[in-house]
C-alpha cells in the first residue's frame, strides 16, 4: 500500500470519527469487523495521532481559519485539516509541501468546489507559522 493510499484511509477513519463521534479504536474495531477494512499502519497511526493529539490540532486550525469556526466547516474539510495538521505538526519524516499537496487533492476528490482552495490556504498559513523549513526527506 502506498503511502497517498494510507493516506486517504486515514482521511476516511477521520471523516467517520467526525461525523459520528466515536473513539478511533471503536471505528478501527468495527471497520475490521463489519466492513473488512482493514487499515495500513500509517493510516492506523495517523488517525490514532490526529485522535490523539486532536485538542491542539483544534486549537492551530482555529487560529488559521480566520473568521471561521471548527463547527462550520464541512466534516470532510475538518477530517482533511486534522489529518494533515497532524502531519505538519507530529510527523517530521513528511515535508510539509507533501502534506499540504496531499490534503489538497484527497479535497478535490471528496469535497466542494471551493475545498482545495480553502484547504490549500489554512495549511499553507499552518505551516508557515508551526513548520521550521526541513529537507527533503522523500515520499
Amino acid at each position: 500500500m502506498t503511502r497517498r493510499q494510507a493516506r486517504e484511509q486515514a482521511f476516511c477513519l477521520l471523516f467517520e470519527q467526525a461525523v459520528g463521534g466515536a473513539p478511533m479504536e471503536e471505528i478501527l474495531q468495527s471497520a475490521q469487523e463489519a466492513r473488512d477494512f482493514v487499515p495500513g499502519s500509517y493510516a492506523e497511526e495517523a488517525a490514532l495521532g490526529a485522535e490523539r493529539n486532536q485538542g491542539n490540532i483544534d486549537k492551530v486550525i482555529g487560529e488559521n481559519i480566520r473568521g471561521w469556526s471548527l463547527t462550520r466547516l464541512s466534516k470532510v474539510t475538518l477530517a482533511l485539516l486534522r489529518l494533515a495538521v497532524y502531519e505538519l505538526l507530529y510527523d517530521d519524516t513528511i515535508p510539509p509541501s507533501v502534506s499540504i499537496n496531499e490534503a489538497v487533492e484527497l479535497a478535490k476528490t471528496y469535497g466542494g468546489k471551493d475545498d482545495a482552495s480553502y484547504v490549500n490556504g489554512v495549511l499553507a498559513s499552518v505551516a508557515k507559522a508551526h513548520c521550521a523549513p526541513r529537507e527533503n526527506s522523500g515520499e
